[in-house]
């Protein structure tokens, strides 16, 4: 039984309304992602598919945000919803201007596939960039922000229509999504890859729902019983389901569920698929003339998808959101937020002696080397717009250098390849980055990948041509150069650009000072990283995926078991740990007191003190762990929050925990709250000894018995 608020009911009524005058023909026509108009209704051509991952994507110029690993690394919601109603601002002025012009196409609609809430359990993933990394309890939270923002405050009409995705327990490997059946236990199902979808259905009620290419346990995504058993029926999901992209024909293609094309149209139907991406339905009316589905099976999912356009108010007099203008499409306010949230996103790794922030005033030499010094496409991730006031690395650095100091530039190798130019020798660049190295006082040295070489598969979805990395390593062309420039013996600033962790084997190299994690920054990154380098910035990013060393003994990449995954099960020592991220400054952590709110869950009231000279944000955590036996390995993230404190003051901070927290996994699948024994930590990293060391800084503690009985 799905419970609808007075305006679902309302909205549901004028749907059905609707769709009882449409012929079957016309119904069928409707659950296609390129909606034909239906004049005898005014019904106008719609297309359902539109982008919006971290900016109004691919329909022209746009605010590009971060990457979403790069905005997860921020830990905070509250700014996530800011970002997600930027994004549907724009999205929405794009719309209202083009849809006067009678521009209806791909892109430039109002129903946003965003966010993607899968879970980046393998370093590996290609579009592990896309989500919110690898703690569920993290994605559900970020994920819930975000689509609030999106969709709007009215109760009524939506601002964007947003969609998760990809149901479910989907990250990988991107080449065999089309035929792959990933094997996922019922514990790991309701422990890992579902509780992100619940609070972005249950809290954040989304708008749609899309599924994955693949098969989990042997039924495919876009055809599983869990449509109807799980989201439906248990989570009262009132909204879409989406399939992926071409997905339904993977049914027969891939899977080989289904003997043909007319099969598997009906098995997606029939398991409440309601709207196909891709041209599959066209072979609705032949599936209905073969009793395969049934008239009001058709019909009820031309309610839904109707119900979507209602609130999107596309058949309105007016809404809300007609006056946003197409002023507001890569304004200066979008853009000054821009800047701020990627220097915020930007993670300082490694601070030796203090070396940065350095001084851009100073009698400085200052070389900039590395293919992604002055790259515009590394600042992109995949799944962006298109930035009228992109800032690389190498423009950011010279905008703030003064005299007399002095900045040079070497691309120093290509990003993949062994040469730069197509007829040049192998490392054709390096003699140009030693000479540069030799002349300068630091070497500010950009690596790591693109949206080129790290991504999405090329499919028929999409015009990517990247996939999943092999490896851990940073490509063999800038290893080489990394080791030519350390030789050079001059100190190096390491700023390293990519969709997730990547190992730079700094153990090889000596002259490595200070190494930043910028993620792919959006337009304003190469402007926050330079303002990180000179300290007008106070680095605050911590990592939502842990940095695992190149030759960690990660299972297989098909596996879907967590065992020895994420931060929760490994069993080794990573390069850096889930949640490290440095700062300018240092806080101390002190009078942790933990209250019972009864019916609720915990207040843990606790003090920061920034022990520094520079102001900072600082993001505080709580963990819990209890030693039952369906417990994850390490403690779990259980809480956070994010706040400024100025130098040489003290902040009292809370953390709310529900008691939902305080639960455990069985094998079966059953979700069992724990009332003790807990143990209970805060502060701004993991609480080991890894995180004490790399830091300088120690987490506080407390033990419960019985978390209803403090």
């Amino acid at each position: 039984m799905q419970h609808c608020s007075i305006e679902e009911s309302q909205i549901r009524e004028k749907a059905e309304v609707l769709v009882s005058r449409m012929s079957l023909l016309e119904v069928f026509s409707q659950l296609l992602h390129s909606a034909p108009a239906i004049p005898h209704l005014h019904i106008p051509a719609y297309n359902w598919w539109n982008e919006g991952l971290h900016g109004a994507a691919r329909s022209g110029t746009a605010t590009v945000f971060p990457q979403v690993i790069g905005l997860a690394s921020i830990f905070d919601p509250s700014l996530m919803k800011q970002i997600g109603s930027v994004v549907a601002t724009e999205q929405r002025a794009k719309y209202n201007a083009f849809s006067r012009l009678g521009d209806r196409g791909i892109y430039k609609g109002l129903s946003v596939w965003s966010p993607n809430i899968n879970i980046f359990r393998d370093p590996r993933w290609g579009r592990g960039q896309e989500t919110f990394g690898e703690d569920p309890y993290l994605t559900g939270v970020l994920g819930k922000g975000y689509i609030q923002g999106l969709q709007g405050d009215d109760p009524y009409f939506l601002k964007v229509a947003a969609c998760i995705k990809h149901f479910v327990a989907h990250s990988g490997p991107e080449a065999g999504r089309h035929s792959f059946n990933a094997l996922v236990s019922a514990k790991d199902l309701a422990e890992t890859y579902l509780p992100a979808f619940k609070v972005c259905v249950e809290e954040a009620r989304v708008n749609g729902v899309m599924g994955a290419y693949s098969c989990v346990n042997g039924d495919p995504c876009c055809g599983m019983p869990m449509i109807q058993t799980l989201l439906r029926d248990t989570w009262n999901f009132s909204g879409m389901f989406i399939s992926d992209c071409w997905a339904i024909r993977d049914f027969h293609q891939g899977h080989r569920v289904t003997k043909n094309l007319v099969e598997s149209v009906a098995q997606a139907v029939n398991a409440g698929c309601d709207l196909n991406c891709g041209c599959e339905y066209g072979a609705l009316e032949s599936a209905y003339k073969q009793g395969l589905i049934l008239e009001s099976t058709a019909r009820e999912e031309c309610v839904r998808v109707m119900m979507t356009r209602l609130q999107l108010g596309l058949f309105a007099a007016e809404t809300p959101y007609d006056d946003i203008a197409f002023d507001s499409v890569d304004c200066d306010e979008h853009a000054d937020l821009c800047l701020a949230v990627a220097e915020k996103s930007l993670v300082l790794l490694k601070n030796e002696d203090d070396f940065l922030p350095l001084s851009p005033h100073a009698c400085l030499r200052f070389s900039v080397i590395g293919p992604n010094a002055d790259s515009r496409k590394v600042l992109w991730g995949n799944y962006h717009g298109t930035s009228s006031r992109n800032v690389t690395i190498l423009e950011g650095i010279r905008s703030l250098v003064g005299e007399p100091s002095r900045v040079r530039y070497s691309e120093g190798s290509a990003l993949d390849k062994s040469n730069v130019e197509r007829l040049g020798e192998m490392n054709d660049r390096l003699s140009e980055a030693v000479t540069l190295m030799q002349m300068s006082d630091v070497g500010i040295v950009c690596l790591g990948l693109d949206e080129s070489i790290e991504g999405e598969m090329h499919d028929d979805g999409n015009g990517g041509i990247a996939g999943d990395k092999r490896n851990l390593l940073l490509p063999e062309c800038q290893r080489n150069l990394l080791k030519a420039v350390d030789a050079v013996g001059k100190p190096i600033v390491l700023i390293l650009l990519s969709g997730g962790a990547l190992d730079p084997e700094m153990e090889r190299f000596g002259n490595i000072k200070a190494v930043v994690q910028g993620w792919y920054p959006g337009q304003s990154g190469g402007m926050a990283i330079a303002r990180l380098i000179f300290g007008f910035c106070n680095p605050s990013g911590k990592l939502p995926v842990t940095f695992y060393k190149a030759n960690a003994n990660l299972p297989d990449f098909s596996d879907y078991s967590m065992e020895n995954r994420t931060y929760r099960y490994f069993l080794e020592e990573p390069i850096y740990p889930f949640a490290y991220g440095l700062s300018y400054t240092r806080y101390e952590y002190s009078d942790l007191v933990i209250e019972s709110q009864a019916g609720v869950g915990l207040q843990i009231s606790f003090a920061i003190n920034n022990v520094g000279k520079v102001g900072g944000e600082e993001v505080a955590f709580a963990w819990c762990h209890t030693p039952d036996k369906d417990a994850p390995i390490h403690p779990v993230l259980c809480g956070f929050v994010r706040v400024f404190i100025s130098a040489g003051e003290t902040t009292f901070a809370k953390i709310h925990i529900p008691y939902d927290r305080f639960s455990v996994v069985s094998d079966d699948g059953t979700i069992r709250s724990v009332s003790g024994p807990w143990d209970l930590w805060v502060g701004g990293h993991q609480p080991n000894e890894l995180g004490n060391f790399l830091s300088g800084t120690k987490t506080i503690y407390k033990h419960c018995n019985n978390i209803h009985e403090l």
